[in-house]
């Protein structure tokens, strides 16, 4: 369903006063499904902080994720890209409790969704 790329990894590893050792060794060593939470980790925050720029940044990522190419994830990988777009959408209009919402959801259904797949 998601496939994330070497340079978001080492993209994330970083912040304004350079890589943080300790947070680059643990994103590149990350499982798709970790980084996935991570990803939505930093949506929710920085939508908790009215952030725009960096919410609709993460929301990118998302939807860049996205897998379009395998039968099986193609349909909800639709659905998730238009859900994005909504919340990108909802941003640019300030609807900061909306975003939040729906990101807090989905990252509580995958996170759902890992666990099973553990047990």
């Amino acid at each position: 369903m998601y496939h994330f790329s070497a340079a978001l990894k080492i993209n994330n590893a970083h912040n304004n006063y350079g890589a943080n050792a300790y947070l680059a060794n643990e994103i590149l060593n990350a499982s798709p499904q970790k980084l996935l939470l991570k990803v939505y980790d930093f949506a929710i925050a920085q939508c908790k902080n009215k952030n725009l720029e960096k919410t609709n940044k993460a929301l990118a990522e998302l939807i860049n994720a996205l897998r379009f190419d395998d039968d099986n994830s193609y349909e909800i990988s639709i659905g998730l890209k238009r859900l994005y777009e909504y919340c990108q959408d909802q941003m640019r209009n300030r609807n900061y409790d909306i975003v939040l919402r729906i990101l807090t959801e989905l990252r509580e259904t995958w996170n759902k969704v890992f666990v099973s797949m553990e047990s």
